[in-house]
């Protein structure tokens, strides 16, 4: 494990908003270098987000909060949009 990463809550929601991203077929794939559209994993990941949003609502930092909302509002236009 890379000494460097620290456990975060934003370091958590990026991952699944990277995971998102790649899903759309807008980022490659790091390993592979691929990219592909799987909408469904895509939907999912996005779905993830508002679960984590609801279930620590009232409980994050106003930054925390709405660096959530920014980002959940733009995945789901980048969605839309693929």
């Amino acid at each position: 494990m890379d000494e460097n990463l620290e456990a975060s809550f934003s370091v958590l929601v990026m991952s699944i908003a990277s995971s998102a991203i790649m899903a759309m077929g807008l980022a490659p794939h790091p390993q592979t270098g691929e990219t592909s559209k799987d909408k469904n994993m895509a939907r999912f990941n996005i779905d993830l987000l508002l679960v984590l949003q609801k279930k620590t609502q009232g409980n994050l930092t106003g930054d925390e909060a709405k660096f959530l909302e920014n980002l959940i509002s733009d995945l789901q236009m980048k969605y839309v949009s693929v």
